[in-house]
Parts: C-alpha cells; sequence; structure tokens
C-alpha cells in the first residue's frame, strides 16, 4: 500500500489546493517520507483492536498509516481547511478503510470528551509550541489511553523521558511521570518534513501506569511541582515558603514527608511529590 501514503509532491499539492501556507504559529511541519511514517506507525505498537486518537493530523501524512493498521482513528484537527480535506484524502488513497476515520475540528486543549468507543493510544505529530501541555491534557482526559507515540522536538522529548536527578529533568517530565512511563525511542531528522524545521525531532513512547498512591489530588501534587521548580537550584524549604506560608512550615512538612528540606526540586520523582502534598494536606487539618 506504499502508494496510499503522501509523497513530497503531493503534500505540495494539497497544500496549494487549499492555499495552505505553514506557519511557525502553528508548528506546521508535515511528514512527507513513507519510510518515517511507518517507521512511527511501528514504534507506536498500534494493532488492529487500536483505536487511535491522533493530535493536529495536519495533511494526513500519519493518518494515512495510523488507517491502514488501527481499527479506528480519531483526528482532532484545529484549521478548518485542514480538518476538511481530511476525509477526502484518506477516502482519495485508502478506498473503504477511510471510513475508519473520524475527524473532530477543534483545539485538542479543549477536547474533554469523545465519543465512543474511546481511544486506547495516542500517536502524534506535536506541534513544537503546545507539545507539552496538549499531550498533558489528553492523558487526564482520556484514562483509557494505555499507550502511545509522540514525535517532539528533539529538546522537549529530553524533558519528557529525563529521570530525577538530570540536566533536563523539569515540570514536564515528572507530570508525565504522573501517567505514564516514558522512552525515547527514536530521532527523526529535519528532511523528512516539509517545511523543513531546524530542529530534529525525538520519538518518545508512553506507557500508561498507575500513579503514586496518595491521598493527595493530582492538582495537589502538580501545584507542588510547579512551585518547587518555579525557582530552580533553590532548597525546597524555599523554593516552597510561598506555597506552604514560611520556610519553617515548609520545612516541617518536607520532614514529616520523609524528603531532605536542603534537597531541590531536581532530584525528587513523582512519588515524592505525592508525599509532600499529602504530608501538607495532613498539616493543615491539624
Amino acid at each position: 500500500m506504499a502508494e496510499a501514503l503522501l509523497d513530497p509532491r503531493t503534500i505540495r499539492e494539497l497544500a496549494a489546493a487549499l492555499d495552505l501556507r505553514p506557519t511557525k504559529q502553528r508548528g506546521q511541519n508535515f511528514v512527507h517520507d513513507a519510510n518515517t511514517v511507518r517507521r512511527i506507525v511501528a514504534a507506536a505498537g498500534v494493532g488492529g483492536d487500536d483505536v487511535v486518537l491522533e493530535i493536529g493530523p495536519g495533511l494526513g501524512s500519519l493518518t494515512l498509516g495510523l488507517l491502514e493498521v488501527a481499527a479506528e482513528v480519531v483526528a482532532v484537527e484545529i484549521e478548518s481547511s485542514l480538518a476538511r480535506q481530511l476525509p477526502i484524502t484518506a477516502a482519495d488513497r485508502l478506498g473503504d478503510r477511510a471510513e475508519r476515520l473520524r475527524v473532530i475540528e477543534a483545539d485538542a486543549l479543549t477536547v474533554d470528551v469523545l465519543d465512543d468507543p474511546q481511544p486506547t493510544a495516542v500517536v502524534a505529530n506535536l506541534p513544537y509550541n503546545v507539545s507539552v501541555p496538549v499531550l498533558l491534557h489528553v492523558l487526564a482526559r482520556f484514562d483509557t489511553i494505555t499507550s502511545g507515540l509522540v514525535m517532539v522536538q528533539a529538546e522537549v522529548a529530553d524533558r519528557l523521558v529525563a529521570p530525577p536527578g538530570s540536566r533536563t529533568y523539569g515540570v514536564p517530565s515528572a507530570k508525565l511521570a504522573w501517567y505514564c512511563a516514558a522512552k525515547r525511542v527514536g530521532s527523526v531528522p529535519p528532511t523528512v518534513f516539509w517545511p523543513v524545521p531546524n530542529v530534529d525531532s525525538g520519538l518518545v513512547a508512553l506507557t500508561r501506569r498507575e500513579p503514586p498512591v496518595t491521598s493527595a489530588s493530582r492538582q495537589e501534587v502538580f501545584a507542588v511541582v510547579d512551585a518547587a521548580f518555579a525557582q530552580r537550584r533553590k532548597m525546597l524549604r524555599s523554593a516552597l515558603a510561598g506555597m506552604f506560608g514560611s520556610s519553617a512550615a515548609a520545612e516541617q512538612v518536607l520532614v514529616s514527608a520523609g524528603i531532605d528540606p536542603q534537597a531541590r526540586g531536581e532530584v525528587l520523582g513523582i512519588a515524592d511529590f505525592a508525599r509532600i502534598a499529602e504530608a501538607r494536606q495532613i498539616a493543615s487539618v491539624g
């Protein structure tokens, strides 16, 4: 089915027909290499039972590859012209398999509910400027998603998979760890995109796991994460002083959570942040 996937000429023809001028603002870089598309689909591990949620399908490069193997693809596209064209492209190139495609014209950050069947996987070439918030939003809203693979800017990929204590570990790494185990599974060169971006891309595989066991809510845990990283390289008792009322109060909560008050947020895992949020909860009740 090689002819089903989009090549550079077809990408440009579609863009010209739609009067589409890719913008940096929306991070529009379209994959035009069939081998790259197949590599992404294979790395995602999508099978015949999967309902795949795709964010920002654009002209449909990845969508077509996913439709070849998935039970259904739900594509969320913010741009009207692209959302209207996608079913036409799928029907032209895949025939009856295009019936497996659902297109939703919306900003992915506003999509909170989907009709059944619910998505089991997320696979996307995420726009660089909104990749982290979109990914976290989708994982929070759709707990039926058990696996996925996202293509993001290489620097963002490094942040998403960074372990505690590493140079690139931060808020995205900690928050993603609440939902998933994340692993870097490849790189994608700029040359397979049109227009050609000035950065490499990275592939990040996701495997859903249970969040830390805690009486604190996700929002409470994430608030601690945000506060801990708001002033990097500060000791936790100082970084959390504003949130807890004073550095003395912060130190008391940290000690009760079994966390060194002189440690920095960069060395804590998501379970540690959950313990701090729970200890704060207990302290406020007491």
